[in-house]
């Protein structure tokens, strides 16, 4: 769930770190036979690579707006078979004994994060790390870590210096063209309320359209991407 405080307008301040994708490679000789990995370990995320991290985003995308997802799929090459095994893993991963939390897996799946820093919420500090995700390069995946290491939200938010939408009115509220934040801003006052299922927020709101008639409405979001109304 994000936090309490609504959405803030903008992220704390940031110090950039080299990105990199891909996993990180030993500088020793292996010194015995190597031992098998389970699930949960840093071996098994390693697995996944930024590739698997994409599918695990689309199969809950997948539910409301199949048609984008089919061509994600086929820019990344990969069918609908693959997605749904890759997810499956992930979930197991997740769910394996002695996981650490979300947090450290990221590292392992994404290397090291692009930028780091802290936000400010209310009287408690947290820790952000954002990573690219190449199927969407004006957004960055970002892991809002609270005291004690707790993942506290994990979504997807404009990259710093990319250009937002123009969000003036209802019909410009397209399927993956913005972030809750976004929309948040943009029509506020926006009233955040409980999904339907985990990395889902719905988002209430009033906006104007094209005819400058205002309504109420409900958007829904997986993984802080705008996906429909409901």
């Amino acid at each position: 769930m994000y936090p309490a405080s609504d959405f803030p307008s903008e992220p704390g301040r940031r110090s950039g770190t080299p990105g990199a994708f891909g996993r990180s490679g030993s500088t020793g000789r292996p010194t015995g036979p190597a031992r098998p990995r389970t699930p949960g370990t840093t071996g098994a995320w390693e697995a996944f690579g930024p590739l698997g991290f994409q599918l695990v985003l689309l199969r809950r995308m997948a539910d409301h707006q199949p048609g984008l997802v089919e061509d994600a799929l086929r820019e990344l090459g990969v069918d609908r078979s693959r997605m749904r095994k890759t997810n499956r893993r992930w979930q197991a991963a997740l769910r394996a004994p002695g996981q650490r939390g979300a947090r450290p897996h990221y590292r392992s799946v994404l290397g090291p994060p692009e930028a780091t820093g802290e936000r400010h919420v209310g009287d408690l500090t947290f820790e952000t790390a954002t990573w690219r995700v190449p199927l969407w390069p004006d957004l960055r995946f970002e892991v809002l870590a609270a005291p004690g290491g707790a993942v506290w939200n994990e979504w997807l938010v404009r990259a710093p210096g990319a250009p937002g939408p123009r969000l003036r009115t209802v019909e410009d509220l397209k399927p993956w063209s913005c972030t809750v934040d976004e929309v948040a801003r943009a029509f506020a006052p926006a009233r955040p309320l409980e999904g339907t299922a985990p990395t889902r927020w719905q988002l209430a709101f009033t906006a104007p359209d094209a005819s400058g008639e205002r309504a109420e409405y409900t958007a829904e979001f997986t993984w802080g991407l705008l996906q429909r109304f409901v």
